[in-house]
């Protein structure tokens, strides 16, 4: 199994410890990844508004790089999966892409529309297969109730994704199953986490994230897992004014989708990058590391 990896802006930047993490686990699941080095951002959505074409062009360009190596894209963010798929969908489109590949003549580079957008989560779950993760386990979670967070992107528009449903997924729960964890119910796992507008309207947009995280510790989640970075720096960069905006002393830690992975595989927490983390998860990798095989 072999993949254009598209870390994205995020796991190179604000993130750093999703690129880190992904990069420890990949080898034990038997997925090997060509980095996109020229790739550029996604759009987030954001590019798309101003200029739909421009957005279309972004990511063609980023496909293109990926088709001349023979490979599908493989992203780490949820939200690149949910912008780069809908623009791959639209570029199948031979009157679109046609338009499109007009904008990358001047750099002598076309998309021919054969390459597929896919997460690390549905490799995970799809192609790599839970019988093979399972494998891998070292330390089995069985401790921990774990709070799965989807979050927008990976999930809608689903005409555009079509992985998992909408209003009832279950690939993040079959992870955390696969792990050893025990995987917990509440609403607010599907829906947003605040981080499209936090720049705009900050005190909507932490009461947003502040409810999903009080629901799911209600519910009595250790801590949650989530496959997107934006969700991750909602969920845990603003978690403590998300606690002021719903009354509640939260501490809820937040681990990106690899880092779960590679703790229950028994790789060392240092490796993993989770001391970057602002909700610290000292607690969780403590209980993990006493258990893990000498």
């Amino acid at each position: 199994m072999k993949y254009a990896l598209y870390p994205g802006c995020a796991a190179k930047g604000a993130t750093p410890e999703l690129y880190q993490s992904t990069m420890a686990i990949i080898g034990r699941l038997g997925i090997e990844v060509m980095e996109l080095q020229a790739a550029s951002c996604c759009g987030a959505g954001v590019v798309s508004e101003a200029d739909p074409d421009v957005a279309l062009a972004l990511n063609a360009r980023t496909f293109a790089q990926a088709e001349q190596a023979g490979l599908d894209v493989m992203t780490i963010c949820g939200t690149c999966q949910g912008v780069m798929g809908a623009a791959n969908k639209r570029l199948k489109d031979p009157a679109t892409r046609e338009r499109i590949n007009r904008v990358l003549e001047k750099e002598g580079i076309a998309y021919r529309g054969t390459v597929h957008v896919k997460h690390l989560l549905w490799i995970v779950v799809r192609e790599v297969g839970l019988h093979r993760v399972r494998e891998q386990i070292r330390v089995p979670l069985s401790d921990f109730r774990i709070a799965p967070f989807y979050g927008c992107y990976i999930l809608r528009p689903s005409w555009d994704l079509g992985f998992d449903d909408p209003e009832n997924p279950t690939s993040l729960e079959k992870v955390i199953q696969t792990v050893g964890g025990e995987s917990v119910a509440y609403a607010g796992r599907t829906k947003c986490c605040g981080f499209p507008i936090i720049l705009e309207k900050e005190a909507i947009a932490v009461a947003m994230a502040g409810h999903n995280m009080k629901e799911a510790k209600d519910e009595g989640a250790d801590f949650m897992v989530t496959p997107c970075p934006l969700c991750h720096m909602s969920l845990d960069i603003y978690q403590n004014r998300a606690g002021r905006a719903v009354n509640t002393a939260l501490n809820l830690p937040i681990l990106h989708l690899p880092q779960l992975l590679g703790l229950a595989m028994g790789i060392p927490a240092k490796e993993l990058g989770v001391s970057r983390h602002l909700v610290p998860v000292d607690s969780i990798v403590r209980k993990i590391e006493k258990r893990v095989p000498r």
